[in-house]
């Protein structure tokens, strides 16, 4: 038996072979509903007393049901390079989606991106239309790093949450200011090396 599901709207939508009761193997199509919420806003003191497993929601969102992408990225190297650890969501983000793209939209970098290291800033993802998804570092915690958007005319815009955070936001929040939600009703990521 064979089965592959993907996210489609309010549902679950799945398609395989199963063997059938004479043991013939026969197509199989199956619905199951889907719920996505818009992740509410938590004030500082519920971040305080609250976890929320951002990259899970993300994960949930996407309905991403494959196995870790990049699960053994040494990331030891990396941050020797940069000078600084990297915040734990981003790096579970690439061990967990790999090389690729949020609707197809949002690249995700593998490694941040150094150009605007003399404003403060690292680059974590980016879109077609040229926006930079960065963190301001100027904390010792990298935790703690708020995301910071350079627009594609050079407004720099931020935004008090972390990197999972800000994805989940942006993918489901039709209020938000950089919100894909207007575009995708079913959000996804695109694997890039499963399209090459």
């Amino acid at each position: 038996m064979t089965i592959r599901a993907w996210a489609y709207g309010n549902q679950w939508i799945g398609a395989g072979t199963a063997y059938d009761a004479q043991g013939d193997v026969r197509p199989v199509l199956a619905t199951a509903p889907r719920r996505t919420q818009i992740p509410q806003a938590a004030t500082a003191e519920e971040r305080a007393c609250q976890e929320v497993d951002w990259l899970g929601q993300l994960i949930s969102i996407t309905g991403w049901t494959q196995p870790p992408r990049r699960p053994n990225v040494d990331w030891a190297p990396i941050e020797a390079s940069l000078g600084t650890r990297l915040p734990g969501d981003y790096k579970r983000m690439v061990e967990t989606f790999g090389d690729g793209a949020f609707d197809a939209y949002l690249t995700l970098n593998q490694e941040p991106w150094t150009s605007l290291r003399e404003d403060g800033l690292l680059i974590w993802a980016s879109t077609e239309h040229k926006n930079l998804y960065c963190w301001r570092t100027n904390d010792n915690d990298p935790d703690r790093w708020p995301v910071t958007v350079q627009t594609f005319d050079g407004e720099i815009v931020p935004f008090d949450c972390s990197t999972a955070e800000f994805v989940c936001r942006i993918l489901l929040d039709p209020r938000h200011p950089f919100t894909m939600a207007h575009y995708f009703d079913t959000h996804w990521f695109m694997n890039y090396s499963e399209n090459k």
